[in-house]
């Protein structure tokens, strides 16, 4: 790949102060792009002020929704250097979301770089305050004009990056969600293992309803027989009944294989903990906290990084978890991993990246 071409803002965009942030509303000066056209490959790497994309109306991601993204973080350490979380897991997950919607791969060295060589060129924008972050999201769209059901051969990649502040500004809360079995996110053979932009378009309408009713999220079961829990809309799920932790697998190719959850139960095995990637149906859940068995539920995601949840609400019934408290390995997690993140604890797994 050739050499990255940077082209600098001539003016930039005040910084907010750490206590204003929220979440994907402020946009640094710059991002990385670089272009795909079949006969070229990927070409044209290039760090440029942060803009419009000019598309033409008849561009294939408008039609047909070939887009993907990932999303992770860049944390500022109390030593003042920049680090990336597990970037080359995210750059990973990239790939296979491109490949299951045919989109060419990205080579991951140039996909590290790209990532690096913006959050470098970004650094000062990056909050100092622990519980912020600057979060880091790589796309790739279709950009060929064509009406037709078939793979574009042009593209864009593209990577922008926004301050965000602490996921919950007063403290982790647990969260109520509601269950449905209305709805269906994914099926076995679909594409719910890739992070693609249609997922999300066709998990509003539930979402939706189930904020009108007071819940912060939908927890998704399984397309078929809609009974196994499958995934929260922003999250991977995660319960804990008498002594074994219990996620559903990625087996079924129905749920995103979550970084944070791969760093969770990286970390649970290690402290020698019962865990189990299996299938988990909402029933077994509801006995087991009907019996006092179910001691723990929570959500792992880069957003929020663990998601402690309070309550489950499945068919008018109300599932208290924990008394509506933060379990203990809830927040034990939690405490870990953020840890890791801002390097005031060892990094043992070779999860951070200097920028």
């Amino acid at each position: 790949m050739e050499p990255i071409r940077i082209t600098r803002a001539t003016t930039r965009k005040p910084k907010p102060k750490d206590s204003e942030l929220g979440f994907g509303t402020v946009f640094t000066d710059h991002m990385f792009v670089t272009d795909f056209q079949e006969e070229k490959g990927w070409y044209d790497p290039r760090v440029e002020p942060y803009g419009p994309f000019s598309l033409d109306p008849a561009a294939a991601v408008l039609h047909y929704a070939q887009s993907v993204f990932d999303g992770l973080k860049a944390f500022r350490g109390h030593d003042g250097t920049v680090r990336l979380f597990r970037p080359q897991k995210h750059i990973e997950r990239l790939n296979h979301s491109a490949r299951r919607m045919c989109i060419p791969p990205l080579d991951p060295d140039f996909a590290l770089k790209s990532l690096v060589t913006l959050v470098g060129i970004e650094k000062d924008w990056v909050p100092a305050s622990v519980g912020h972050s600057l979060y880091v999201r790589p796309t790739i769209i279709a950009s060929e004009p064509f009406l037709g059901v078939r793979p574009a051969h042009s593209y864009i990649y593209f990577v922008i990056l926004s301050p965000v502040g602490a996921y919950y500004p007063e403290g982790m809360n647990p969260v109520k969600i509601l269950v449905v079995d209305k709805y269906v996110r994914a099926v076995e053979g679909g594409v719910g293992a890739a992070k693609t932009a249609g997922n999300y378009a066709a998990s509003l309408y539930a979402a939706e309803e189930a904020k009108h009713q007071g819940y912060t999220q939908v927890l998704w079961l399984d397309g078929v027989h809609r009974k196994y829990l499958d995934e929260v809309g922003t999250m991977n799920i995660m319960v804990k009944i008498g002594d074994e932790i219990v996620t559903p697998p990625l087996t079924s190719g129905t749920i995103l294989p979550g970084v944070t959850r791969d760093s969770a139960l990286t970390l649970m095995r290690e402290w020698g903990l019962r865990v189990s990637e299996r299938q988990v149906s909402i029933d077994e859940v509801r006995e087991a906290a009907h019996r006092g068995a179910l001691k723990e539920v929570w959500g792992t995601g880069t957003a929020a990084v663990i998601s402690p949840v309070g309550e489950l609400a499945y068919q008018g019934e109300r599932i208290v978890i924990n008394g509506g408290r933060i379990g203990e390995l809830t927040q034990k997690l939690y405490d870990v991993i953020v840890a890791i993140q801002y390097a005031e604890a060892p990094d043992t797994h070779g999860w951070l990246v200097e920028v």
